[in-house]
């Protein structure tokens, strides 16, 4: 079975075939920097990490470009409020985001460029759509793109222009010819800092002092790392519309090519049942959850989830991924895996395959794992153990140590445990088996769970 990604833009399950045999090209729409990332950014990276570690794994070759967006009306603002340059602004942010993504276990892009870094690109595609008439310099001093002169603008988000058009009431009042027109530059303000300003003619371009709109700079970073036309463009849902219609408008106004020839949408993160937000008080930031949660934990939370599905966040789902993690745990602290490759063709490798080349369907690669830990329990088969823990490495898991795992966030430290395991066997022994239970018992007070085989006895901590 070939791999299969759901298209947002033709609204199908397509067979994937890359421009290029064995080599794959993917742009991400990443961060806008001027706070910590919260709980639906790491939904994002932590799905196209996915997508990249599995293209891998299927023998690509895969440049990954996850962008930085280092300037826009809240990152100004922020730095502003704070009394720090945007540059000493978005380096503390970038550092952070490192930070949080590297305690998910996320793998780095290829590539990660910043915006400010391509502005010239930038303009250059901006003076490409004035030439074919899809730009406009308005009164206002910006320069705007024209929508609807781009033929087939909508084919993303499956809306007609009318549609789109919905509920105006009022002529937008800012120098736009209509009201879906968006801003290709922005002409500068006095009151904004210089660092927040480019002289579009220092650069050879008559735009004035400004800085680019939030759309065109991804068009600009995409075409200039990944090409004119590359494979995989993803993101958010959120971003289908309008940033991802605007780079399709853009990009191929200003090329003649197509963009991206599989669009991909994570779905959203919701909290107890309600969306996600700072004015519900219930936004939780990476750094917040990591302090309740391991990250194995949350990283298994997040990915028995499909991609595109919503994602409903509460305490109640992470306690209950914490338990279902230690069953897989669980089967490799009780067989100690042998170091294996993955042979495909190996029955409970197929099924974990064939989920995965359906677009990247993880609960269904996921379950594959339980029924593998439930035959490493069978069989105590350390082959087996050791093909649990490579099929979880495709996905980011069961890579740490089972006994630490199952023993983290212990009250009382492993000398004392093993201690008193061993006063509980002497009590055995001496059939005192009321002192025995005594201890399990004691024991299980404190949280920590005794679990007796023929190998002796283990312990963890209570979910």
């Amino acid at each position: 079975m070939s791999l299969r990604i759901y298209n947002t833009l033709s609204r199908a399950v397509e067979d994937f075939s890359p421009l290029v045999p064995g080599q794959v090209r993917m742009y991400v729409c990443g961060m806008t920097i001027y706070d910590l990332c919260h709980i639906g950014h790491a939904r994002m990276m932590m799905a196209f990490d996915v997508v990249q570690r599995w293209l891998k794994v299927s023998g690509f070759d895969v440049t990954y470009v996850r962008n930085i967006t280092d300037i826009d009306d809240k990152i100004i603002k922020r730095a502003v409020e704070r009394g720090i340059t945007i540059r000493a602004l978005t380096d503390e942010m970038i550092t952070a985001m490192h930070q949080d993504v590297g305690a998910l276990e996320i793998e780095p892009p290829t590539l990660e460029p910043r915006a400010t870094d391509y502005v010239p690109q930038m303009l250059d595609l901006i003076s490409k759509l004035e030439q074919k008439g899809l730009a406009y310099r308005a009164s206002s001093g910006d320069v705007n793109f024209a929508v609807r002169k781009f033929p087939g603008y909508g084919k993303l988000s499956g809306k007609s222009l009318d549609e789109l058009r919905a509920g105006e009431r009022v002529a937008v009042l800012d120098g736009k010819q209509d009201p879906l027109d968006f801003v290709l530059w922005k002409s500068a303000k006095e009151s904004e800092p210089d660092d927040a300003k480019w002289d579009s003619a220092a650069l050879g371009y008559p735009f004035g002092k400004g800085r680019p709109g939030w759309h065109i700079e991804c068009s600009a970073m995409s075409c200039q790392t990944l090409g004119e036309t590359f494979d995989i463009h993803g993101g958010g849902a959120d971003l289908q519309f309008p940033h991802h219609e605007n780079e399709i408008a853009q990009s191929e106004g200003a090329n003649g090519k197509p963009l991206a020839r599989y669009w991909m949408h994570n779905g959203f993160v919701r909290v107890d049942n309600e969306k996600m937000s700072k004015s519900l008080g219930n936004f939780f930031t990476i750094r917040e959850v990591l302090a309740q949660y391991d990250a194995q934990t949350v990283r298994f939370f997040i990915l028995r989830a499909h991609y595109r599905s919503a994602l409903n966040y509460s305490d109640v789902h992470l306690d209950d991924a914490r338990q279902s993690l230690k069953r897989l745990y669980t089967a490799l602290a009780l067989v100690p895996p042998a170091r294996v490759a993955i042979d495909w063709l190996d029955p409970f490798a197929a099924r974990f395959k064939a989920a995965m080349d359906e677009d990247f369907g993880t609960p269904e690669a996921i379950a594959v794992l339980f029924d593998l830990a439930s035959e490493v329990n069978r069989s105590r088969s350390a082959q087996q153990a050791g093909l649990l823990q490579a099929l979880g490495a495709t996905l980011g898991l069961l890579q740490g140590s089972p006994t630490a795992f199952l023993q983290a966030g212990a009250d009382l430290d492993d000398a004392r445990i093993k201690e008193l395991i061993e006063q509980r066997a002497a009590a055995k022994k001496a059939r005192d088996f009321a002192g025995a239970d005594k201890i399990r018992q004691d024991l299980l007070d404190q949280g920590i769970v005794l679990k007796d085989s023929a190998d002796g006895t283990r312990w963890e901590v209570k979910a």
